[in-house]
C-alpha cells in the first residue's frame, strides 16, 4: 500500500488523554488525525474527578464551560461519606447512618488553600458523560480529524516520521498514513507494544467490578454534599472486607438525587463470584441493603487493580500518554488527571518543534519531566488504596461478628455510651488518614520537574511540609507558576492565563523593564508565542489586587521569571542582570533545545 494520508502528528487512542491531546494540537495550530477502534466513546461512568489542574488545562484550551454546565454542582462536591447499611438496625428517621464524613477536593470549592491555588474549581463528571464533549469539541476544530472505529494495526518508523497502517473498522478496509510523531493514547494496548515498550510493577492486586445502575436512593440518603459514599452494611458481615463504594453519576441530578449510581465492590483476584453477574447483583444488594428490585443495571465490568509503568515514554517518534504509559488504582482520581497532564506537557513541546521553534531534544524532556510524576502517582494511589480498612476498623466491624454483634460495635457512634468519645476519636484518626487520598494538593500542584527545558537557578530544592496533603506555591524553575488574581485596565484576570494559547510568559517586577524589553525582542526574532508584562504595585501593567503574587513571586521588584506554555516555571532571575537579552537568550536556548541558534 502507498501512503494514503500525510499528517503531523497521529494520535492513537480515543479516550480522555487521545481527545485532550486532539484539542491541544488544534489549539496550537498543529494538524493531527485521531483513530481509536471503539465506535463510539466511553459508555462507563468511570474517571469522573477532574481535578483543579485539569480543569486550568480544559480552560486553556476553551472546553472547561461545556464541562461545568454537566458537572455535579459544587455543593454536591463536600467529601466523602461512610455510612452503615441503608436498612437495620440503625437509628432514626428512614435514612442510611451517616458514620463519617471528610472533605475532599476542596469541599466544593471552599477551602481556603485550593482557592488560594487556582481559579478553577474541582469538578465531577464521569467518562461516559465528559468524552462526549471532548470528541464534540475536538471535531468542531478544522485542524483535527477524528475517527472512531478506525484502529491501528502495525507501524512501522524511521529518521523522520511514522508509517501507520489503519483498520476501517466499518469497512474492513486497510490505508496508511505517514506521520511525524505518533501519540500512543490507547491505554497500552497496540502502539507501545508494537515498539516494544514494557509496563512494570504490580498487577493481579484484585479484581473490581463496575455496576452502572438507575435507582432512587433519596430515599435512604438525606445528605446532598458527598462525592462518593462507602457503605458498610453490619446485616452482612461477609461484605464487610470491601463494603461498596457509591458515586453518584448524573445526568440531571446529583447528589443524594441523582438518577444514576457507579457501585463499586473489590474481590480478591479471580474470585468466581467476581465474573457471575447474578452473584454481583447479588452482592451488591446485600452490601447496601436495596431490595433486589431496585436497581436497574446498564452495566456489570471487571477489571484489574495494578500500578504498572512504562519502562519509557517513548521509542523513537512514538510517544507514549495516559493509560499506554502508566495504570493505578482510581484512588485519589490520578489516573485521567495524569494523562490529561501529560499530554499538556508534550503538545506544546511537539508543537514547537513542528513549527520549527524547537530542536528536537526538547521532546526528550517529556519523559525526563513526566515519568517520575506518574510514577509517584503510582505509588500514592497503591498507598492509598490499601488504606481503606482503617476505617471499618475503628467503626468496630468485622466479617468474624455477626450481624448483631457489628450492629453494637456501632452503637458508640451514635449513642452516648462510656465509651462512646475513644470511639469516636478513633474514627476521627482512621478518617483523617483518607486525606492522603481526598486532599491530594501537593500530587495535584506540587510536583516540579527537572530537566533540560528547566534552567536551574541553584536554590535548593524545598522541604515540603508534607508531599502529598500540602501545597506551597513557588517560582523555582520547574515549580507551577503560583496562582494570582491580577487587573488591568479594570479587568481582573488570573495570571496563569497569560500563557493560554501557547505562549511563553515573562513576568517582571516592578522595576524589570529591561527584561520586559530584551524578551519581547527575542520573541519577535525567533517567532516565539509570548506574552511579557511588569507586575506589582504603581506603574505596572497588571496590579496584583490581592497581594497574592507579591506572597510567592520569590523575586524582587528588579527581577524576573519565564513562564513555559504548560504554566511551568522555566527560568527565575530574583534580580537585576547586566545583561537581561543575554541571560533570555540563553534560557530559550536551554528550554527549546536550540543549541545557541
Amino acid at each position: 500500500m502507498t501512503v494514503d494520508l500525510e499528517v503531523p502528528v497521529l494520535i492513537v487512542g480515543g479516550g480522555g488523554s487521545g481527545l485532550t491531546a486532539s484539542m491541544l494540537l488544534s489549539h496550537l495550530g498543529v494538524e493531527s488525525l485521531l483513530v481509536s477502534r471503539y465506535p463510539e466513546t466511553s459508555r462507563y461512568p468511570k474517571a469522573h474527578v477532574l481535578n483543579q489542574r485539569s480543569m486550568e488545562i480544559f480552560t486553556d484550551i476553551g472546553v472547561a464551560p461545556a464541562i461545568l454546565e454537566r458537572s455535579a454542582p459544587t455543593e454536591n462536591l463536600r467529601g466523602v461519606g461512610w455510612y452503615s447499611g441503608l436498612s437495620g438496625d440503625g437509628p432514626g428517621d428512614g435514612y442510611a447512618q451517616r458514620l463519617a464524613f471528610i472533605e475532599g477536593w476542596g469541599g466544593g470549592y471552599t477551602d481556603p488553600d485550593y482557592i488560594a491555588a487556582s481559579p478553577c474549581p474541582s469538578a465531577n463528571l464521569p467518562l461516559i458523560r465528559l468524552e462526549p464533549i471532548l470528541k464534540a469539541h475536538a471535531e468542531s476544530k478544522p485542524e483535527s480529524d477524528v475517527r472512531f472505529f478506525h484502529e491501528l494495526v502495525n507501524l512501522s518508523q524511521d529518521s523522520e516520521g511514522v508509517t501507520a497502517t489503519i483498520l476501517d473498522r466499518r469497512t474492513l478496509e486497510q490505508y496508511r498514513v505517514r506521520s511525524s510523531y505518533l501519540v500512543a493514547a490507547d491505554g497500552g494496548r497496540t502502539a507501545g507494544k508494537l515498539v516494544g515498550i514494557d509496563m512494570d510493577g504490580i498487577t493481579n492486586l484484585r479484581n473490581v467490578v463496575n455496576v452502572h445502575m438507575t435507582v432512587d436512593l433519596s430515599q435512604y440518603f438525606d445528605d446532598p454534599g458527598p462525592m462518593i459514599r462507602w457503605v458498610y452494611n453490619p446485616d452482612h458481615p461477609e461484605h464487610l472486607d470491601y463494603g461498596c463504594v457509591l458515586i453518584a453519576v448524573g445526568p440531571d441530578h446529583w447528589g443524594d438525587r441523582s438518577e444514576e449510581w457507579l457501585a463499586v465492590m473489590p474481590y480478591p483476584f479471580e474470585h468466581p463470584d467476581s465474573s457471575d453477574p447474578e452473584k454481583v447483583l447479588q452482592r451488591l444488594c446485600e452490601s447496601v441493603g436495596l431490595p433486589a428490585s431496585a436497581p436497574r443495571v446498564h452495566s456489570v465490568t471487571k477489571w484489574v487493580m495494578e500500578g504498572v509503568l512504562a519502562d519509557k515514554f517513548s521509542q523513537g517518534r512514538v510517544l507514549l500518554v495516559g493509560d499506554a504509559a502508566h495504570r493505578h488504582p482510581p484512588t485519589g482520581g490520578l489516573g485521567l488527571n495524569s494523562g490529561i497532564q501529560d499530554v499538556y506537557n508534550l503538545c506544546w513541546k511537539l508543537a514547537a518543534v513542528l513549527q520549527g521553534r524547537a530542536g528536537t531534544g526538547l521532546l526528550d524532556t517529556y519523559a525526563e519531566e513526566r515519568r517520575p510524576v506518574d510514577a509517584a502517582n503510582i505509588e500514592i494511589a497503591l498507598s492509598a488504596a490499601m488504606n481503606h480498612s482503617t476505617v471499618v476498623n475503628a467503626f468496630g466491624l468485622s466479617p468474624q461478628q455477626s450481624a448483631e454483634e457489628n450492629w453494637e460495635a456501632l452503637r458508640p457512634l451514635w449513642s452516648d455510651l462510656p465509651d462512646s468519645p475513644s470511639r469516636r476519636h478513633g474514627v476521627s484518626q482512621a478518617v483523617a488518614s483518607h486525606t492522603y487520598e481526598f486532599r491530594q494538593q501537593g500530587i495535584d500542584f506540587g510536583y516540579s520537574y527537572q530537566s533540560a527545558a528547566v534552567v536551574e537557578d541553584g536554590s535548593p530544592p524545598p522541604t515540603p511540609i508534607d508531599a502529598v496533603r500540602i501545597y506551597e506555591p513557588s517560582t523555582r524553575p520547574g515549580s507551577p507558576l503560583p496562582h494570582a488574581w491580577v487587573e488591568r485596565e479594570g479587568k481582573r484576570l488570573p495570571l496563569g492565563s497569560l500563557i493560554h494559547g501557547g505562549h511563553f510568559a515573562l513576568i517582571a517586577g516592578e522595576d524589570g523593564g529591561d527584561w520586559v524589553d530584551a524578551a519581547l525582542k527575542i520573541a519577535a526574532e525567533r517567532s516565539i508565542p509570548l506574552r511579557a508584562t511588569r507586575v506589582g504595585f504603581g506603574d505596572v501593567d497588571h496590579v496584583d489586587v490581592m497581594c497574592a503574587w507579591l506572597k510567592n513571586r520569590g523575586i524582587s521588584s528588579t527581577g524576573a521569571v519565564l513562564v513555559r506554555p504548560d504554566r511551568y516555571v522555566g527560568f527565575r532571575a530574583t534580580d537585576a542582570v547586566s545583561d537581561p537579552a543575554a541571560a533570555l537568550a540563553d534560557a530559550f536556548d536551554q528550554i527549546l533545545a536550540t543549541g545557541g541558534s
